[in-house]
């Protein structure tokens, strides 16, 4: 049922990408807010980062990181096009997808890569499951952001 939700989602978010104007993107979902371009390279960045997290291996994009997710929209770096974020995201959600696909139910209960072991004895719920379920409502959230637009 998560693995469901986060691939509904993500299928929400790519539904949504297609239906908009490039433009629409350049504008900020409020006054003063962040710039629907950004949020998009947000939502990439971040699941671009659930690869090393969950021990799928290495991000594809980590340059998105210093852009995306350090830094603010507006902090004057500069950002891909948007056609470039589209291709990153499929990118990412197609190895995502294949390692997601792999995990077996006892798998997710494992400790993601940024708890050691010691604090995951203490802290279980630090799982990979845990991250999905985190990063699903994560993009949720933004996605009704994006719908201002």
């Amino acid at each position: 049922m998560v693995i469901a939700e986060w691939d509904k989602q993500n299928s929400n978010f790519i539904k949504f990408l297609s239906s908009v104007k490039d433009e629409q993107l350049s504008k900020e979902i409020a006054p003063g807010k962040n710039t629907g371009i950004y949020l998009v390279g947000h939502l990439v960045a971040i699941s671009d980062a659930m690869l090393p997290l969950l021990g799928f291996g290495e991000k594809l994009f980590p340059h998105l990181t210093d852009i995306f997710i350090t830094n603010p929209d507006k902090s004057g770096l500069d950002m891909p096009s948007i056609s470039e974020l589209k291709e990153h995201l499929k990118a990412v959600n197609a190895d995502l997808s294949k390692h997601i696909q792999s995990v077996s139910v006892e798998g997710w209960f494992k400790r993601h890569m940024a708890v050691s072991d010691e604090d995951f004895l203490k802290e279980p719920h630090r799982n990979k499951l845990n991250v999905i379920i985190n990063r699903t409502n994560h993009m949720s959230y933004h996605l009704g952001q994006l719908i201002l637009l």
